[in-house]
């Protein structure tokens, strides 16, 4: 008689318990055993409960190779699902073997987890697990399933309504309940809700103010107060919610016909145009991409789009000011070159249209996009390419919890017809245009955080508090990633004869940049150092890219002068006729700032289940280097937290979005 001890845990979320029957069979090398019903005295599978039961066998059943699950009603109680985090079976020898699972099971259901080490496909050689690894990956397929959003957009999860998702993908029910993705309880949070349909225009800032103040932060306040000031302003498009746009400006483009007597006054003394573009002092903005894009059309006239460009130097004091901006594409007569020579009025006018053109490039292309978009690319992607027991899904699975279902409901609420994206200034089919065009520009070198600044000539301008931090948090990654990859991939044959790793790349490549070999994304791998680089990009995206372009949304945007969603005039072709009073009637109406306000702190907000970057508390890998390469990730990430959190104190406007304390592990929200 073989006794073996099986450990079982229950989740720890809210509602994870059954009270229903639990029957594990163990299947290894050398046969099975019997079906045990799981019976302890007093109860069993509560909340974050492990108990330990007992399986007997007439015979040893050699290494064991899975477990199977199965639930089954108890009395006339009704269904409740149940969580099972993982089980634990150690041997009569001693051996002990992990089984995760981390999965609703409900009645009537078979469950079969593998367990043990991580194993590639060419790995499996006894006939169950190859029957098992195939039939699971086939499943998943069926499961999982790609759907097209938009012609020139990446393809989507088929599923329309989270319910239907799978539930190992869906939000925990504490997470439901916590998230409530309504408007109403944002705004009554906020004290907002009385003001919501409001169409009247702002009378005054101190209007503003007042609503603005029910809730606000120390970044928030800050912006409310410098939202004017020249250096504010072009400090955002370093470490505000957009930081992958400016570049270094080494030529004027032909359409910026900007010259030295404009801009002469605020260039260092005696300097010129032409010598600071040498010396790398000049920056540009340019929203050409904007151009043409259809717009929402309120009261029979389109909202007006400004498809302008900005030009940023950076003076002897290391300040990136605004010299130049011009509200379209082709100069004329009708689209003068604003300058901060120009009265205040006109300046900061023009300077809310650069806002504005920034705000709704950056979410639709380097959040929605670049983050969202993407990461439900990899996420779907892995989920259908490779079993559980892969130790590619077992590294990037935590990185991509609760995506789809947020994705999901992203379509439903936010970007949907009544949504607030889709009411904003670019309606529905211009936002899948921007996306289009968007998606056609996107290479891969500009998802590589070193590469993209590198690129942008970005390196050297000072206090770049994004490409600080996010340069050390990709080597932190990519340290992790290069000793993880090549602890499973020793050599590139290896990587090479991974049919499932082969298979993933090409779904990837196919179904998330259309085919387009002029991205520069792979199509197949062929050495461990493309693996690595790859995996480093996707896990640096979905969380600290994304934490980068989202955390900041209510501390940029809630006070919507700062970054409006649309502004309602015409931007102007003549200069000396603004006035507070135009730029009042200009910026969007009470109803829609106090809605956008709401809007942006429900999506920067953090919620009760937040797990940050590097954490892992499903264990998916048995062995010891893995674990141990864990813990090193996250003394690294402890480090570069006490770094900037010692950096920050020192700054009148603190940089918070790349803090490792502050990145959720995967895109929830």
């Amino acid at each position: 008689m073989a006794e073996y001890k099986v450990e079982v845990t229950t989740g720890e979320w809210l509602l994870s318990e059954t009270s229903d029957y639990i029957y594990v069979t163990l299947i290894g090398t050398d046969g099975q055993s019997n079906r045990t019903h799981l019976d302890n005295y007093g109860l069993d599978f509560q909340t974050g409960q492990t108990s330990s039961y007992t399986v007997t066998s007439t015979s040893s059943l050699g290494r064991p190779l899975l477990v199977k699950l199965e639930k089954e009603q108890f009395l006339y109680l009704p269904e409740n699902e149940w969580f099972c985090s993982k089980i634990v079976v150690t041997t009569p020898e001693g051996d002990v073997i992990l089984f995760p699972c981390y999965r609703w099971i409900s009645r009537g259901e078979v469950v079969e987890l593998r367990g043990g080490q991580a194993t590639k496909v060419f790995e499996d050689e006894l006939p169950l697990l190859v029957k098992h690894r195939k039939q699971e990956v086939e499943l998943h397929k069926q499961l999982f399933k790609w759907a097209e959003y938009a012609k020139g957009v990446p393809y989507i999860n088929s599923i329309t309504d989270t319910f239907s998702l799978p539930s190992e993908v869906q939000y925990s029910f504490s997470k439901l309940v916590d998230f409530i993705y309504t408007k109403s309880v944002a705004l009554a949070e906020l004290n907002l809700k009385g003001l919501a349909s409001s169409t009247e225009h702002w009378k005054t800032l101190d209007d503003m103010k007042e609503v603005f103040w029910y809730k606000r932060t120390p970044i928030a306040e800050y912006v409310y107060d410098h939202w004017k000031d020249d250096e504010f302003f072009g400090s955002q498009y370093l470490n505000g919610t957009n930081p992958n746009v400016i570049q270094c400006c080494s030529k004027l483009p032909p359409n910026v016909p900007v010259t030295d007597e404009m801009v002469q006054p605020f260039l260092e003394s005696g300097s010129s145009l032409a010598r600071e573009t040498k010396e790398g002092n000049i920056f540009i903005c340019d929203y050409k991409k904007l151009e043409g894009l259809p717009t929402r059309v309120v009261n029979g006239e389109p909202l007006p789009l400004t498809p302008g460009f900005c030009l940023f130097y950076k003076n002897p004091e290391d300040k990136l000011l605004p010299i130049a901006i011009q509200l379209g594409q082709v100069p004329s007569e009708h689209c003068p070159i604003f300058l901060p020579s120009d009265s205040e009025h006109d300046w900061l006018l023009a300077k809310l249209y650069m806002r504005c053109a920034d705000f709704n490039d950056y979410q639709i292309t380097h959040h929605l996009l670049n983050t969202h978009l993407l990461a439900e690319v990899f996420a779907m992607a892995t989920f259908r390419n490779f079993p559980v027991i892969h130790p590619i899904y077992k590294m990037l699975t935590p990185h991509f919890r609760y995506t789809l279902q947020i994705n999901v409901l992203a379509r439903k609420r936010l970007i949907s017809p009544d949504g607030p994206l889709t009411n904003g200034l670019i309606d529905g089919n211009g936002l899948k245009e921007l996306l289009k065009r968007s998606l056609s520009d996107l290479t891969y070198s500009s998802l590589c955080l070193p590469e993209d600044i590198t690129a942008r000539g970005m390196q050297f301008i000072p206090h770049y508090y994004y490409r600080d931090d996010g340069l050390k948090l990709w080597k932190i990654i990519n340290s992790f990633v290069k000793g993880m990859v090549e602890y499973y991939y020793p050599s590139d044959s290896e990587v090479s004869r991974d049919s499932e790793l082969q298979d993933w790349i090409k779904e990837i490549f196919m179904y998330g940049f259309l085919g387009n070999s002029k991205s520069g994304i792979p199509e197949s791998f062929h050495t461990v150092g493309e693996l690595v680089k790859f995996i480093t990009m996707i896990i640096f995206l979905v969380s600290a890219q994304h934490n980068a372009v989202n955390m900041g949304q209510f501390d940029y945007s809630s006070w919507i002068a700062n970054n409006p969603l649309f502004l309602n005039n015409p931007p102007p072709t003549t200069k000396g006729r603004s006035g507070m009073h135009s730029i009042l009637k200009t910026l969007p109406n009470v109803g829609t700032s106090v809605n956008n306000m709401a809007s942006v702190w429900l999506l920067s907000k953090k919620f009760d289940d937040f797990v940050p970057l590097g954490t892992y508390p499903d264990e998916y890998f048995d062995e010891a280097s893995p674990k141990k390469m864990k813990k090193q990730l996250q003394t690294e990430l402890s480090f570069l937290s006490e770094f900037i959190n010692t950096r920050n104190s020192k700054l009148k406007l603190p940089y918070i979005y790349l803090n490792p304390t502050n990145i959720e592990n995967s895109i929830t929200i």
